[in-house]
C-alpha cells in the first residue's frame, strides 16, 4: 500500500469519529502539512465520501451523511444488518464488546442516509430481542447520543430517575461510558452540582446535546472504570456479596476473560495464578462467570458463594447422568 493510500485510510478513520476535526489537528495526527490535508480531503470527496467543511474558530472537517453510502464501504443491506446487530449488542451488555459496539454504531449511524436510518428504526421498533441475562437494558439511541457528546466535548441535558425514585433534569459534561456488572454507567461532570457524578444509563431519558462545547476536564481518578469502582465502594452500605477467589491462570488472561478491569480487581500472585476481588450484585452471576473462566479456582469468601457453587455443581453432575465419562450407559441409549 502506498504512503498516500495509507494516509487516506487513516484520515477517513479519523473523520468517521462523530466530531469536527480542525485541519491543523488532522495534520498533526498524520504528520503532514495542512495543505496536504486539504488535498487529501479533496481526494476523499472525489471518491464519494461526503466530507463537509465549516468555517470559524470551532470549524473543521467532518464526515456527514450523504445521499448514498460512500463507495468501498457497505451496500444498503449490509449497512442495515450491521446497524441492527450493533443496536442489539449495545442495548444488552455483552462482556467485552459493549464499548466497541457503541463506537461502531455511532460511526455507522453518522453516515447512514436518511432512507436507511428509517429502515433501521423501523426494524428496531418492530423487534424485541430476548435479554440474555437479568440485567437492565438501555436504549442504543441514548448510547449513541452520549458517545457523540463525549467525543465532541459537548454538554448534554437529560431527565434522570434516582434509585429512590426522585426525578430531576440534569445538565452535564459527559466524560466516558463504562459497561460494568451488566449495566451501563455514564461518568460526567454535573454543571448544576459542580461535581463529578455517576449515572446509570438505563435510568436516564430524553438525552440531547446542547451544542455547547467545553474544554476537557481532568477526572479525579486514573480512569473512568477506576473512578466508578472507588465511588461505589464508598457509597452507602457495603455490598451484599464481597467475593475473593484465587484463579489459577495468569492475571492478564483472567482480566481479559472477565471483560476488563471494571469487572473486579485482579492481583497477580505469580505467573500462573492471581487473586480476584469483586463486589457482584448476584451470587448466581458471579458463580456463572467463575465457571466460564475455563480454569481452576478456589473461593475464599463469601461462604454463600462456595455453597452456591457446590449446589450448582451437584445439579450439573446430576444432569450429566450416571457413569458420565466412563462409557457406562452410552451404548444402551444407542442400541437397537
Amino acid at each position: 500500500m502506498s504512503e498516500t493510500s495509507a494516509r487516506l485510510l487513516n484520515l477517513l478513520s479519523l473523520l468517521q469519529t462523530p466530531r469536527e476535526w480542525p485541519g491543523n489537528e488532522l495534520a498533526e495526527r498524520l504528520g503532514v502539512t495542512p495543505r496536504t490535508i486539504r488535498r487529501d480531503i479533496e481526494r476523499l470527496r472525489d471518491l464519494g465520501y461526503p466530507v463537509h467543511a465549516t468555517m470559524g474558530a470551532d470549524g473543521g472537517y467532518r464526515l456527514a451523511a450523504g445521499t448514498a453510502m460512500p463507495p468501498l464501504l457497505l451496500d444498503d443491506e449490509e449497512a442495515v444488518a450491521i446497524a441492527v446487530g450493533l443496536r442489539s449488542t449495545a442495548g444488552h451488555t455483552i462482556d467485552g464488546i459493549e464499548e466497541a459496539s457503541v463506537r461502531a454504531l455511532a460511526k455507522l449511524e453518522q453516515v447512514l442516509p436518511a432512507r436507511l436510518r428509517r429502515r433501521v428504526g423501523t426494524l428496531g421498533t418492530a423487534t424485541v430481542p430476548m435479554p440474555a441475562g437479568d440485567g437492565p437494558t438501555v436504549d442504543p439511541e441514548h448510547l449513541s447520543v452520549l458517545a457523540a457528546a463525549i467525543t465532541n466535548h459537548e454538554r448534554v441535558r437529560f431527565r434522570y430517575e434516582a434509585r429512590a425514585g426522585a426525578r430531576t433534569k440534569r445538565l452535564v459534561e459527559p466524560y466516558r461510558l463504562v459497561a460494568a456488572a451488566r449495566r451501563w454507567y455514564l461518568v460526567a461532570y454535573d454543571n448544576d452540582r459542580e461535581d463529578w457524578r455517576i449515572f446509570r444509563v438505563d435510568r436516564l431519558s430524553e438525552p440531547f446535546p446542547t451544542g455547547v462545547r467545553t474544554p476537557p476536564r481532568e477526572l479525579p481518578a486514573a480512569d473512568a472504570a477506576a473512578y466508578i469502582r472507588e465511588r461505589m465502594q464508598g457509597m452507602g452500605p457495603a455490598p451484599v456479596h464481597g467475593a475473593v477467589a484465587t484463579v489459577y491462570a495468569p492475571a492478564a488472561e483472567v482480566t481479559a476473560r472477565l471483560g476488563g478491569p471494571s469487572a473486579g480487581e485482579v492481583e497477580p500472585l505469580d505467573e500462573a495464578s492471581c487473586r480476584l476481588r469483586c463486589a457482584p450484585d448476584s451470587l448466581a452471576w458471579l458463580a456463572f462467570r467463575l465457571a466460564m473462566l475455563g480454569c481452576e479456582f478456589t473461593v475464599h469468601e463469601p461462604p454463600e458463594l462456595a455453597a452456591y457453587l457446590r449446589e450448582m455443581g451437584g445439579r450439573v453432575t446430576r444432569a450429566a447422568g450416571p457413569g458420565t465419562g466412563t462409557g457406562e450407559g452410552v451404548g444402551d441409549a444407542g442400541e437397537a
